[in-house]
């Protein structure tokens, strides 16, 4: 586990770099301290989707994700899931985390993902043998 916000940096770029069904990424760093920042961007995927991801992190004492969100769509715009902890959806277990799912409005309970385990979940959605360009 990263024990500062430049490894956390450094780890989010490796887990990006490592995915083999990243075409391009744009991420960018908005340091608000030594120990605190916004890390935004896109990852553009082989087949056009895109993820839309933030997260704002603390790491004064440790590693502390302020918020986030990840949206991921399709090439055409759809929304494939988004996870993120906006406080709505106030009757969902584990408010406010939960997971948008095809539609909007669509919301079910889910932990607080890390962008690892968000690319692994794109990774599982790809079909097999799709995974290179």
């Amino acid at each position: 586990m990263p024990n500062s916000i430049d490894e956390y940096i450094q780890s989010l770029l490796q887990e990006v770099a490592a995915c083999p069904l990243v075409r391009s990424s744009d991420i960018l760093i908005d340091r608000r301290t030594l120990q605190s920042g916004l890390v935004r961007g896109e990852l553009y995927f082989l087949d056009g989707s895109v993820l839309h991801f933030r997260e704002l992190i603390d790491a004064q004492e440790f590693i502390q994700r302020l918020m986030y969100s990840f949206h991921y769509q399709s090439e055409d715009g759809e929304l494939i899931f988004r996870y993120d902890d906006t406080p709505h959806h106030e009757v969902l277990p584990g408010f406010p985390y939960h997971k948008h799912v095809e539609i909007e409005s669509n919301a079910v309970s889910a932990e607080a993902p890390d962008l690892k385990t968000v690319l692994h979940e794109i990774q599982d959605l790809y079909p097999l043998g799709q995974t290179s360009g």
